[in-house]
């Protein structure tokens, strides 16, 4: 570290008021901050909290806890890529099949949103905000291997000037911006980002006869018209155990990059809520939610996608991702205890119902936590009414 200490006290005069490149100081503190500990600290005495843990160390681990969908994304792009045209494929060309797809789209992710940020601080004259660390990397995490680059490039330029910027920048945007670069997308450009288009096939290959890219979502809404079990529609897709439970529980299907696997998003939980990070009664009731209406769906069952059993819900699109690191964003969820648990329960529930009722929007997770980032603050605002009133019953006079 004393080598990094050492390049940066070199070049600090340059950036330091006077200096020649005294306009660019956020850009060389964004840099050093992420890199060494800041020079500004609370002091011995004083009612502060004190405490290891800053917001770009909080960032951090929020990007580590994220590696395990990360690297198994990038194996599974390239492993559905061979898979849908025939071919077995060593360890190594999958993983270099993958990082060749997905490792592009984080550069353009990062390369449009920081440059985006730079500028505003730059303009601003304020640090760099900290959060597109995160929603950097969540990005491409919620984009299928096969997105086109530019399209990336103007779904992250979107998502932060309109979803964040033009409320104040980090800690005040309503919406979760990763999401509203894919909302974005899902209206601007919905052939790429929705229905088979999620195995990268690639010039000059040949898909597999009677190959198919469909998610189970797709087959869902297929599923609505149709008179055949939901289940048995999953299990006859043209690869062998593709859409079995626990197949889809390790998450070795198509999918968007970082979405497909449950079982590395609760690796990503187990993270987040050990250092603290992650809410979890935000995401144990998104999934309770979930579990809840598709039960109740099952009840009624009016068409098949309705009498799929309710656990298939919680490993099927990008629920598990969306309950782990959507949902429990701090600035955009329930800031209170109670509300937390209205949040995710409603973000579960909404989810499916706007998938099993509305098969033009077969992500439904998506839609339900942009819609419940709007009525958080209306949560928090009943549930310290309801307090207040509780506390002011039990006040003697």
């Amino acid at each position: 570290m004393k080598f990094i200490e050492d390049i940066f006290a070199k070049v600090r005069p340059n950036f330091e008021k006077g200096g020649k490149w005294e306009k660019f100081y956020y850009i060389y503190e964004a840099h050093e901050t992420l890199l060494l500990a800041p020079n500004s600290t609370t002091g011995a005495t004083g009612a502060q909290i004190r405490d290891a843990i800053d917001m770009k160390r909080m960032m951090m681990t929020v990007i580590i806890a994220m590696v395990p969908c990360l690297l198994f994304g990038i194996w599974n792009a390239g492993y559905q890529h061979y898979l849908a045209i025939g071919e077995v494929a060593a360890l190594g060309d999958i993983l270099l099949t993958g990082a060749i797809l997905v490792v592009p789209i984080i550069i353009v992710s990062y390369a449009v949103g920081l440059g985006i940020e730079f500028t505003f601080a730059t303009i601003r004259k304020h640090e760099v905000n900290e959060g597109f660390l995160v929603t950097g990397m969540l990005i491409p995490l919620v984009m299928p291997a096969s997105i086109p680059l530019w399209q990336v490039g103007l779904a992250t330029a979107f998502a932060v000037i309109i979803g964040k910027e033009v409320f104040g920048g980090t800690g005040m945007n309503i919406l979760n911006v990763a999401l509203t670069a894919r909302a974005f997308l899902y209206f601007a450009y919905p052939s790429q980002i929705s229905g088979d288009v999620w195995s990268f096939i690639g010039e000059g290959n040949t898909a597999v006869a009677a190959f198919s890219g469909a998610t189970p979502l797709a087959i869902g809404a297929a599923a609505v018209e149709g008179t055949e079990p939901m289940v048995s529609m999953l299990n006859n897709s043209w690869s062998e155990g593709l859409f079995d439970f626990w197949n889809m529980f390790i998450g070795i299907m198509p999918g968007s990059i970082g979405e497909t696997s449950t079982l590395m998003c609760l690796i990503g939980a187990a993270i987040l809520i050990f250092t603290g990070v992650g809410s979890w009664k935000i995401i144990f009731s998104v999934f309770a939610g979930a579990f809840a209406m598709g039960t109740l769906c099952n009840v009624f069952g009016a068409n098949e996608y309705m009498l799929l059993p309710a656990h298939y819900h919680l490993v099927i699109g990008g629920l598990a991702f969306g309950a782990v690191f959507m949902a429990s964003d701090p600035v955009t969820a329930a800031q209170t205890e109670t509300g937390k648990w209205i949040y995710g329960f409603l973000i579960g529930i909404l989810t499916v119902i706007i998938r099993v009722f509305n098969p033009a929007y077969p992500e439904g997770i998506m839609l339900a936590i942009l819609l419940m980032n709007v009525f958080a603050p209306l949560i928090d605002y009943y549930v310290v009414a309801a307090n207040k009133k509780r506390r002011l019953k039990r006040a003697t006079v």
